[in-house]
């Protein structure tokens, strides 16, 4: 029986609207441990898809089958029709591997995703916290006997994860199988098709390269490379859209259509669904001749064959980026000889950088998108204390002042819209079975992005309509000193991000706080909202001017606040005292940061000055574009909101002193 405490907390917390009374004594996880076990309504049965797929793999002699999360472009986001872990198990996180034996079936995925998990998945699951390959191939060995066969479709696997598996497996006398038909595709009978919109190309406004120039460009890469590759394979499928400034709807949120390429230095073979490339289409890539600028349309399951057909003739080497090319088509390019390999495709890195047009229509969408942010925080301003706006409507709104803007084609991810312990979790999207209430006693983090015709937006905002303890104002401005400290850096030309992501960590370091994410993701123009290889992991590349970036420090305290600062900028040549070859970041998204979270005692006189500049910047881009909207109320708000901050009083707790930030430099540079 619950104290009195106890139920005074929950009606509370029903006045508050922040708990049902439906949800009053429903757990919101599942519970294997109780006979009957206890599932929560959010659970999926997986008890039929189960044993239609163990049927399947008893007719070909499986004794497991390894069921990844991605497409066979290996793609961070995919289209519902290649869910498969999903259909399968149930959860519906972006991370995670499945696998299903005789007996037994188990998901790994990392810690963003536990409670997710938990509350998706039935009791058929187990649930793995290793996410590492090593993990999943020892609870291999203990389902499956000696010589036993595990199967994986090859289109899902990396060369990496393929070498992975067979490398853990290599000594326990188990067999790993490539089996091309994928066996989830047979069992999952209302498998969603592929989408029927047509291809678009983009308006000659948003393009300064046409297809044809960035053709001749990768060529031209091709040519000077060394290894002298006669073809190269595009399997990313932002690759091919960029390659032919070309978009599409098979992705939700991404603006991509399922396409390989196969580009020789005479030929271009375009693998797609052909029912969907229009007559203008194919006359705009001159589809009806055959010479070095003529695109050969071919249907996109037919990828594999061609391949094989090519690779069979002489002298032919063919070059792959490994990160987004899966084994089934790695697997045919033999003898090794005609195979060229590299971590990213020339496409990818010459799409990281943004030609001048791109740049500059980049960063005309953010001052748009800053007017839809504004909109949103000024009307939560008004709105929350009334009591009646929640974290799916807060999402709604924001989508729909940005649904008004010009050129835009809808959210570039789902909305992030966490109220107090919701936004613990830092990769959480709001569910009608989850959907919080917002109030003034609680943060509230909305993390939400655009697509535009000439631009993806990301940004992140952390607000607090009441009292903010000290610890969340002293979080808050530590994760604002790593964005800063990032953001007014001068680097080198050509390092890489990792060498200064410790700066967004710093300030947090120095009291013993961190955050378990990424510092930082490449974004594209009308493309993906996580765009590769740029970034502040080990695997982006070094850093050019041109390229675009998230700057995302944060803070989670687990079942209480969550904090993260996001901004997009642009990497751009610096002129210091003495070198010439020095870059620094220019932020692009232009929206103020909550004032009633920021301690500027802990602030340096030299971070206080970047914070007045920056504020300045927003008046200057985004006050015009707000009286153009003739939005001004909005426009008093940001000014409201962008005062300067005075200098008085401020520390140098993260500037001071040169010498720590020099010795991590190189320790850090020691580990790498």
């Amino acid at each position: 029986m619950p104290s009195a405490v106890l139920l005074w907390a929950l009606s509370a917390a029903i006045l508050a609207g922040n708990l049902s009374s439906a949800a009053l004594f429903e757990r919101t996880e599942r519970n294997c441990s109780l006979t009957p076990p206890f599932l929560p309504s959010t659970a999926v049965n997986t008890t039929l898809q189960l044993q239609e797929l163990r049927e399947q793999m008893l007719s070909l002699n499986i004794s497991a089958y390894i069921i990844p999360g991605t497409d066979a472009h290996l793609s961070e986001y995919i289209s519902p029709r290649d869910a498969r872990m999903a259909f399968m198990t149930g959860f519906t996180g972006s991370a995670g591997t499945a696998v299903v034996s005789r007996t037994k079936a188990a998901l790994w995925t990392d810690s963003r995703y536990w409670v997710q998990a938990e509350r998706q998945m039935d009791c058929n699951w187990e649930l793995e916290k290793d996410v590492s390959i090593i993990s999943v191939a020892e609870w291999l060995m203990a389902e499956v006997p000696a010589e036993g066969i595990i199967g994986f479709d090859p289109f899902l696997f990396s060369l990496k994860t393929q070498e992975g598996y067979a490398m853990s497996l290599e000594s326990s006398n188990r067999i790993l199988k490539s089996i091309p038909d994928n066996l989830v595709d047979q069992v999952w009978k209302d498998r969603p098709p592929v989408p029927p919109d047509n291809l678009i190309r983009l308006p000659d406004r948003v393009i300064q390269r046409t297809w044809q120039v960035k053709v001749e460009q990768i060529r031209s890469l091709m040519t000077m490379n060394p290894y002298q590759p006669t073809a190269l394979l595009l399997s990313a499928l932002d690759e091919t859209a960029w390659l032919f400034n070309l978009r599409g709807n098979d992705i939700p949120y991404n603006p991509f259509f399922y396409s390989y390429t196969l580009l020789t230095l005479n030929e271009i073979w375009l693998f797609v669904h052909t029912d969907r490339v229009t007559e203008d289409l194919k006359t705009y890539l001159n589809a009806f001749c055959k010479e070095s600028l003529c695109v050969q349309l071919k249907s996109y399951n037919s990828v594999r064959k061609n391949l094989m057909t090519y690779v069979a003739q002489p002298g032919v080497k063919v070059w792959i980026g490994t990160e987004y090319t899966n084994y089934a088509l790695y697997e045919i390019i033999t003898p090794h000889e005609k195979l060229m390999t590299s971590s990213y495709s020339p496409v990818l890195t010459t799409k990281a950088v943004k030609d001048e047009t791109e740049e500059r229509i980049l960063r005309e969408a953010h001052v748009r998108d800053a007017v839809a942010v504004i909109q949103l925080l000024m009307w939560l301003e008004k709105a929350v204390p009334k009591g009646n706006v929640t974290e799916l409507s807060a999402a709604e709104y924001v989508n729909n002042c940005r649904s008004k803007q010009k050129d835009n084609k809808g959210p570039s991810f789902e909305t992030i819209s966490a109220s107090g312990p919701n936004a613990a979790l830092a990769h959480y999207s709001p569910s009608e079975e989850t959907n919080r209430k917002l109030t003034v006693d609680e943060m509230y983090l909305v993390d939400s992005g655009g697509q535009y015709l000439d631009g993806t937006t990301d940004i992140t905002r952390t607000v607090h309509w009441g009292s903010p303890t000290d610890m969340q104002k002293e979080a808050f401005t530590r994760v604002l000193m790593g964005n800063i400290e990032i953001s007014h850096t001068v680097f080198p030309s050509g390092t890489s991000g990792v060498r200064i992501e410790m700066l967004g960590r710093r300030a947090l370091w120095e009291v013993g706080l961190n955050y378990g994410h990424g510092t930082g993701h490449g974004v594209g123009n009308y493309f993906g909202v996580h765009e590769w290889p740029v970034g502040f992991q080990t695997n982006n590349i070094p850093f050019k001017a041109g390229m675009f970036t998230s700057i995302e420090p944060g803070y989670y305290k687990e079942n209480d606040f969550g904090i993260r600062i996001e901004d997009i900028a642009v990497i751009i040549p610096v002129q210091t005292k003495y070198g010439h070859n020095f870059l620094t970041f220019d932020t692009v998204s232009l929206v103020p940061y909550d004032r009633k979270l920021i301690d500027t005692s802990l602030l340096s006189s030299k971070q206080i000055q970047w914070l007045n500049n920056y504020y300045e910047t927003i008046r200057q881009l985004v006050g015009p574009e707000l009286d153009k909207q003739g939005l001004h109320e909005e426009k008093d708000w940001m000014l409201r909101n962008t005062e300067p901050f005075t200098e008085a009083g401020s520390s140098a707790s993260v500037c001071s002193s040169s010498l720590t930030l020099i010795a991590l430099v190189f320790a850090l540079h020691n580990i790498i």
